[in-house]
C-alpha cells in the first residue's frame, strides 16, 4: 500500500473516532437538553411568549424531536463504529471479507434509519411553524440514492469475498 494510502487510512481513523467521540457528547447533551426542558420550563416558555411563539405547542412538541433524536445518535454511533471497522480491515489489507460486506449492510440500514428519522423531522417541522417558530427543513433524493448504492455496494462485497474465498481455496 502506497504511503498516501497509508497517510489517508491513519487520517480516516482518527477522524471517525474524533467523530465518535462528537455524537457522543452531542447525544449527552441531548439527554441534558431534555432534561433541562422540564427544570428550566417556565423559562423557556417565557422565552417563547416574549417573541410571539406558542409555547403550549412548541415545547411539547421540541421533546418528542429530541426523543426522535435519542436514536438518530445511536444509530450514528453503530454507523461510524462499522465504518471505522471497515477503514481497519483496510489497512491491515483484508477489505474483501464476508465481515465488511455485513459491516456495509449494517451501514446501509443505518443510513436508511437516519432518513426515516429525517422524514420524521420534516413532519414535525409543520407543526412548530404552525407555533410561530421559523425551522429550516428541506428534502433531498441523495440520501435515499445513498442508502440503495450501500445496500448495492455490499452485495458487491459479498460476491467479492466469496470470489476470495474461492480463490484462496484454489490456491
Amino acid at each position: 500500500m502506497s504511503r498516501t494510502s497509508n497517510r489517508a487510512l491513519g487520517l480516516s481513523r482518527t477522524l471517525l473516532r474524533l467523530l465518535i467521540s462528537f455524537n457522543a457528547m452531542a447525544g449527552v447533551l441531548l439527554v441534558c437538553a431534555f432534561i433541562a426542558s422540564f427544570v428550566i420550563q417556565d423559562t423557556v416558555a417565557g422565552y417563547y411568549r416574549a417573541r410571539s411563539m406558542d409555547a403550549g405547542i412548541l415545547i411539547p412538541t421540541l421533546r418528542i424531536w429530541m426523543a426522535i433524536a435519542v436514536p438518530y445518535f445511536v444509530t450514528v454511533h453503530i454507523l461510524l463504529s462499522r465504518l471505522l471497522e471497515m477503514v481497519e480491515t483496510v489497512r491491515a489489507g483484508r477489505p474483501f471479507i464476508p465481515e465488511n460486506a455485513v459491516r456495509l449492510k449494517t451501514i446501509a440500514w443505518c443510513l436508511l434509519v437516519l432518513q426515516l428519522l429525517h422524514l420524521s423531522f420534516g413532519l414535525m417541522v409543520g407543526i412548530v411553524e404552525a407555533a410561530n417558530a421559523d425551522v429550516d427543513w428541506s428534502f433531498s433524493i441523495s440520501g435515499w440514492l445513498s442508502v440503495l448504492l450501500l445496500f448495492v455496494l455490499a452485495g458487491v462485497f459479498e460476491e467479492a469475498a466469496r470470489i476470495r474465498d474461492d480463490l484462496e481455496a484454489m490456491i
